[in-house]
């Protein structure tokens, strides 16, 4: 840990916008659970009461609700209307003091921002001289963001934050201007219990797992499906998730799409929201990855690797780091590579999706050596331990620097030296559990 032995336990807040749980909310969760509550004493701040800030506090977090509305839901068509932007800055101003007394009344040493709203609503609120760190998930390009919002984010990593916190290298590669001193990437972390091995079904299920958007590819995988079935009818495919806010008519679409197809209407299954991820992927006898848009990460790949599922990924953003960490992957067909962990296939390319699914499916052996194989990278590489020894040095390098500062015009550390001992390369040389996966 970056911090000296301290007599108390720091105080951390952590600020996040949306009750709902996401990719985000549920990285922090583990990472929380996992968390070191002998260095650091954390509670939250969440802009909306729900499911995020009620499994807070079953993971030990204090945490206030702050009821904001008007700020909270701006989406992606919104964050690209100049007028949109402004009215939801005015409120952001109003929800920033609020917070910021709270901040107060909680003596916050650190402050970690989890979403993009946090850490503009951090940025504003937090009192001066206290550092704040913001755990990014999302990739600031944009093919991900409209690009207002994309330059004003990236001008806010480049001058306010301590350290930023990327989920990836592909993240860490969009922040462009922000010095690499100042960036860390810690993977998100799964428990122990991911691992967990349960089986797999008897029969050909393909899924795919995750937020029903345009944006993560739900519509790919099922022109892919017709095309599998064409030439396998036995197969079976099952969409796992449901739509937040104006995705709602991208799923409305896909149901008429798969009603009104007798193909895919036979073969196709909803589950909706289902609140255990890793069950849903152990039903599957292969996981498939199918966003159209670069992704930050892609933590449902990591889980069903976890499960032991095979699995296919898209082959942009954060995704190859997770199939192919070695770059050795190899070409199977147009659109498609293999690594020893997976297939790669091209972005929004239903036809490359089917070959790859295609493929697995009648190389049964060799899928089944890959999941064994991605079980075991997963294990060294994305146990909760190891995501916790990076955030917690972040957490305490962010920390040293603040008392740095403090000390400055007596004499005190430098804190850009602090700071500078902070880029931390989590990948496997990294050191970590190394407990067979079956102990």
């Amino acid at each position: 840990m970056a911090s000296p032995p301290r007599s108390a336990p720091a105080r951390v807040v952590v600020v996040s916008h949306t009750a709902d749980v996401g990719g985000a909310e549920i990285a922090i969760l583990r990472l929380l659970r996992a968390r070191d509550r002998d260095a650091f004493d954390v509670s939250a701040i969440v802009l909306e009461e729900g499911a995020f800030p009620d499994l807070l506090r079953a993971a030990g977090v204090p945490t206030e609700v702050i009821a904001t509305a008007a700020v909270h839901r701006v989406t992606r068509r919104e964050a690209a209307s100049v007028g949109a932007l402004w009215r939801n800055a005015v409120a952001t101003l109003a929800v920033a003091r609020t917070v910021r007394r709270k901040l107060r009344g909680l003596r916050a040493e650190l402050v970690v921002a989890n979403s993009l709203k946090g850490a503009v609503i951090t940025s504003i609120a937090r009192p001066l001289r206290t550092p704040w760190v913001w755990h990014l998930h999302d990739r600031l390009a944009p093919d991900y963001l409209p690009v207002p919002f994309v330059f004003a984010m990236r001008a806010l990593a480049r001058w306010s934050p301590r350290l930023v916190v990327a989920n990836s290298w592909a993240t860490a590669q969009t922040l462009r201007s922000t010095p690499a001193e100042r960036i860390v990437v810690a993977y998100p972390g799964l428990p122990r219990e991911a691992f967990a091995d349960q089986g797999h079904p008897p029969a050909a299920t393909v899924g795919i797992v995750g937020r029903i958007s345009a944006t993560k590819g739900q519509r790919v995988f099922l022109e892919a499906a017709r095309r599998v079935l064409a030439e396998n009818p036995a197969a079976r495919f099952r969409i796992v998730g449901g739509a937040l806010f104006e995705d709602a008519a991208e799923e409305n679409e896909l149901r008429t799409l798969v009603e009104t197809s007798p193909d895919l209407r036979a073969s196709v299954e909803w589950t909706g929201w289902v609140a255990d991820t890793p069950a849903e992927l152990r039903r599957l006898s292969l996981a498939v990855h199918a966003s159209p848009v670069p992704e930050p990460f892609g933590q449902v790949i990591v889980e069903a690797m976890a499960a032991g599922v095979p699995v296919i990924g898209t082959d942009a953003g954060g995704v190859p780091e997770i199939i192919d960490p070695s770059s050795c992957a190899v070409e199977l067909a147009d659109g498609v590579r293999r690594s020893d962990l997976g297939l790669l296939v091209r972005p929004g390319d239903d036809l490359a999706l089917a070959r790859a699914i295609g493929w697995m499916l009648r190389h049964d052996i060799e899928a089944q050596v890959m999941a064994s194989a991605a079980r075991e990278a997963a294990w060294e590489r994305y146990g909760i331990t190891r995501t916790w020894s990076v955030v917690g040095d972040a957490w305490g390098t962010a920390l040293d620097a603040r008392r740095g500062e403090r000390g400055a015009g007596s004499g005190g550390a430098d804190p850009s030296a602090a700071v500078a001992t902070t880029t931390v390369d989590p990948r496997p040389d990294a050191g970590e559990e190394t407990r067979d996966l079956d102990d």
